[in-house]
């Protein structure tokens, strides 16, 4: 009963929290709160749920110790060594700072400090890949500060083991042997990961039994993990060790393939628990702790990454940009908090007031970042030697010099054709100078630009931009202030192509078309069809797609999925398969016709 009602609430608050932009952290804590003995109180004993969901951190430790490459480590040494190193040790002594002048000792401080140092990892990377900035030169410096942020908790574990309060007198000899076993423990699995693991999965490859791979990963993982805890460490220590020791390893993926659907689980069910933990009596009698924390962590952590980026000369927008979406908490202070109160260097209610000041600044966040849209200065773009267009007379105007337009700008340059070409990428624009391409700077969404580019006086315009919406617009001021220009236009699908047709282009290629059919021929090439039949199919498919779109261009979406599957009828009674009566049969004008 207990796993269902965690699964229920799971599967709805979770997409809840996603399309409302609040991410699936938030989802899987409010779910966890509901379900708790602050809720509704289903679950009475969240502990029992959270030592079995810490398994979900430790799988997800093996995960990020198996990316940990040292090729990849070493290429982005400077960032996340140095920008993130700086990063971390700065916010987390101010922290620090701010929590002893809470009124907390300084040890609690520290974790307190340093738990809200490690930034969620889960929010930046989907507010990043969202924005398509994960690939961009400041998403990679965040990239980096969150790897280390994910790497520190290794240590910090340790630490809150050292911190942690003795249950008595303990004698030097003992600390020495507590210490040799977990160096004696850190070379076993250096060496079982070194000499024995890739051995042993290549003998379970060649048996080709799934389920024994899968089994063998889930080994490794709670192995290295019971390896550790059985010394004094951290099982995630020893998951983290065992992915790193597999980071270079031909069977990487396959491991990481098998662990995956577990984590995924497990660490939901651990924020669940989390969430179940929450002791909102503690948090309501402490609101003002609370406040008072939620504000002055996220301020002092905000303004140290925004000093940090100006000092490591970083633009006044982008630091900006960083300060805002790193100034939060993260999901990896859940963790740094639980074992802290499991050691019983924090308690219960010290670790309510933690968790809440934790999970406040991450409902914060996406809220900054709307607040962030109104003072972010508006991005200002350099025309430094860009040449805007002004009464040009070519013959063709060509708008959106990309791929796309590129290659179509080759064969009016072979056959000697003057062309003005516009585009609004200033770095595209300068690229093609360097290859001798005159490209001027302008929005072909507006009119005064299209004027400026000689549109009135043109030939041909030829509408080669990758914006689905950019295109329809450019033809619709096309037709209504220069209906005699011929205008032809790169298409994004079908729908769209319909959409232009309708406006009146003269001609339109859904921008994948001809490639996906050169592919497709070249695809029964290769399992031994003839030129003869390869021009044959490839033409019957051109067929059947012309008047599909015909019937859809006049008679709506429903007309045309009538007319294929009219066509795919016929061909298969043209192929010796009796045609179902009730179907109808496709006009004689659907048979593939072959070019002469």
């Amino acid at each position: 009963m207990p796993i269902v009602v965690l699964l229920a609430a799971a599967v709805f608050a979770v997409p809840l929290f996603k399309r409302l932009g609040l991410g699936t952290v938030l989802g899987y804590l409010a779910a966890g709160l509901l379900l708790g003995p602050s809720g509704i109180g289903l679950i009475a004993d969240p502990q029992s749920v959270l030592h079995a969901a810490e398994l979900g951190v430790v799988m997800f430790l093996f995960i990020i110790g198996l990316e940990m490459e040292p090729a990849r480590l070493w290429s982005l040494r400077k960032q996340i060594f140095g920008l993130g190193a700086v990063q971390v040790g700065v916010c987390g002594l101010l922290l620090t700072g701010v929590g002893i002048l809470l009124g907390f000792a300084p040890a609690v401080s520290f974790v307190f400090g340093m738990g809200f140092v490690l930034t969620s990892t889960a929010i930046v990377m989907q507010i990043l890949g969202e924005a398509n900035q994960l690939s961009t030169d400041g998403g990679q410096k965040m990239v980096s500060i969150l790897l280390l942020e994910d790497l520190a908790i290794v240590p910090l574990l340790a630490i809150v083991a050292i911190l942690a309060p003795s249950t008595g007198e303990v004698s030097m000899v003992t600390r020495l042997t507590g210490i040799g076993l977990a160096l004696g423990a850190v070379v076993v699995l250096i060496f079982l990961g070194r000499r024995i693991m890739n051995p042993v999965f290549s003998l379970l490859a060649n048996a080709k039994i799934r389920e024994v791979m899968t089994a063998a990963a889930l080994l490794v993982v709670l192995g290295a993990a019971l390896l550790m805890q059985s010394v004094g460490l951290s099982m995630a220590m020893g998951a983290f060790l065992a992915g790193v020791l597999l980071s270079t390893s031909t069977f990487r993926n396959q491991l990481e393939a098998d662990v995956e659907p577990f984590r995924g689980i497990l660490l939901g069910l651990f924020f669940l628990a989390v969430g179940m933990s929450l002791d909102l009596s503690v948090v309501a009698a402490s609101w003002q702790i609370i406040a008072v924390a939620v504000v002055s962590y996220m301020i002092v952590k905000a303004l140290a990454i925004y000093v940090i980026a100006r000092l490591l000369r970083s633009s006044h927008k982008e630091a900006l940009k960083r300060a805002v979406l790193m100034s939060q908490g993260g999901e990896f202070a859940f963790v740094l908090y639980t074992t802290a109160a499991s050691s019983g260097l924090i308690d219960g209610p010290t670790n309510a007031i933690f968790t809440a000041t934790v999970i406040i600044s991450m409902v914060l966040t996406p809220f900054a970042l709307v607040g962030l849209r109104y003072v972010m200065p508006k991005p200002v773009q350099s025309l430094d030697g860009v040449v805007v267009p002004e009464d040009l007379s070519e013959r063709v105007l060509l708008i959106g010099f990309g791929r796309f337009g590129q290659i179509a700008s080759q064969a009016l340059l072979g056959q000697g054709h003057s062309i003005s070409i516009i585009d609004n990428d200033v770095e595209m624009i300068e690229a093609a100078a360097t290859f001798g391409f005159k490209v001027y700077y302008g929005d072909g969404t507006r009119l005064d630009i299209l004027r400026a580019a000689g549109a009135p006086n043109a030939d041909l315009v030829l509408v080669c931009t990758d914006n689905k919406e950019a295109t329809t617009r450019i033809v619709e001021l096309m037709r209504s202030e220069y209906p005699l220009v011929k205008v032809i236009a790169r298409s994004f699908d079908r729908q769209h192509a319909i959409e232009l047709r309708k406006l009146g282009v003269e001609y339109e290629l859904r921008e994948t078309f001809e490639s996906a059919l050169s592919f497709g021929a070249q695809a029964i090439r290769e399992l031994g069809a003839t030129e003869d039949e390869i021009i044959e199919v490839v033409a019957g498919v051109r067929t059947r797609d012309k008047l599909r779109f015909e019937a859809q261009l006049l008679g709506g979406i429903d007309a045309g999925r009538d007319l294929l599957i009219s066509n795919a009828i016929e061909q298969a009674r043209e192929g010796g398969v009796e045609r179902p009566a009730e179907q109808p049969v496709v006009p004689e004008a659907a048979e593939p016709v072959r070019p002469t």
